[in-house]
């Protein structure tokens, strides 16, 4: 068994690989189980449900302790949405809260108007800052720790915000992401090594995504059901560089795709990415039931080779699809901060055990 633990504030976390968990709040249950895809088993009557929610408010007042000002790693999806929700809900003056934005070539101009309709309708207090990590050697190559680069670039613009808005009160500020128990599971998102030295609080690390989506639900979040949007430089297979120009030919390429040929056919969950391979091929991956909605005629092929692509190719989508094996292509390093995941197997997966 390979063990990795990462202590942040409020919880203890230990990957381990090949193990089964469980995670349990207020009668919804999710069941992780060894070899397999994790089954959600969810009771979402009323009752149920009241009680998630209010065991989150409760739970996120304890982390917010009594800090003046609390501020949201942003991005306008359902999670940290649901973060600022709770924030809010357990905040004696809303004002305390603040919800900050990291715009940069990697988040798509659709997913920055999201995140500021979403932050209207939530009546908070939004702050946009541009990252640099588009500067940064080990973002730029892209072998596995791209997220870390990332995170580490976000939270040091929260931190900015962080010491504006703490002049008065030095350490009154806390900092708030929205990783959730099943994003423990993915051993890709390095990036809570950054979360975890920049002293991240996870509100929702005891409940999966499903369950983050039946509180926002419950909550009237308009962005509940909205399909799960990571950045753009997640698009792009291992070793394909995240530049600017990559990532906007990803962002023009997804958005022909969803105006152009599925406009029509598309509802909030549906599931569309353009993934950038090795040698500039575009593969499209759209939910199954659309695939056979669409055909890349001529057209389409030349659009996508204005762009820059040598290719475009369509098959069904795959979560983290470019990202898959990423603990065997991704060498293990004696680097400050890496994870190491050795002995992993094509039958194996690995789980996370929330403690505290």
């Amino acid at each position: 068994i390979c063990t990795k633990r990462v202590i942040c504030r409020g919880c203890t976390y230990s990957v381990e690989r090949g193990l089964s968990s469980s995670a349990k709040h207020s009668g919804v249950t999710v069941t992780h189980t060894r070899g397999a895809a994790p089954t959600h088993v969810i009771n979402d009557d009323a009752e149920n449900v009241t009680a998630l929610v209010d065991g989150l408010i409760e739970y996120t007042r304890q982390l917010m302790k009594n800090s003046q000002n609390h501020i949201v790693a942003y991005s306008g999806g359902v999670d940290s949405s649901l973060v600022a929700a709770l924030l809010q809900q357990a905040s004696h003056d809303q004002h305390n809260v603040f919800a900050v934005l990291g715009i940069s070539p990697a988040v798509s101009q659709e997913q920055i108007q999201q995140a500021r309709e979403v932050a209207s309708f939530l009546n908070l207090q939004l702050r946009q800052v541009y990252t640099t990590e588009g500067s940064d050697k080990m973002y730029i190559e892209n072998k596995g720790k791209a997220c870390l680069a990332c995170k580490t670039h976000l939270y040091e613009s929260l931190q900015a915000v962080y010491r504006a808005s703490a002049e008065s009160r030095p350490n009154s500020t806390l900092l708030y992401n929205g990783t959730n128990a099943d994003d423990l599971q993915d051993p890709t998102r390095v990036g809570l090594i950054a979360a975890h030295e920049f002293g991240v609080i996870s509100p929702l690390h005891r409940i999966t995504k499903q369950q983050v989506r039946i509180a926002a639900r419950h909550l009237n979040l308009p962005n509940w059901n909205a399909a799960a949007a990571p950045c753009l430089r997640s698009r792009l297979a291992l070793g394909v560089q995240a530049t600017q120009q990559h990532l906007s030919m990803i962002e023009k390429a997804e958005r022909f795709v969803r105006t152009a040929l599925l406009q029509e056919k598309l509802h909030a969950a549906s599931n569309i990415r353009v993934r950038m391979l090795t040698n500039q091929r575009a593969m499209i991956e759209v939910d199954e039931e659309l695939l056979s909605e669409f055909s890349l005629d001529t057209v389409e092929q030349e659009y996508f080779q204005s762009l820059g692509f040598s290719s475009v190719s369509a098959r069904p989508f795959r979560t983290g699809s470019v990202a898959k094996r990423w603990e065997e292509r991704a060498a293990s390093s004696d680097d400050s901060g890496s994870i190491s995941m050795e002995g992993a197997d094509s039958n194996s997966m690995v789980t996370v055990a929330a403690v505290g």
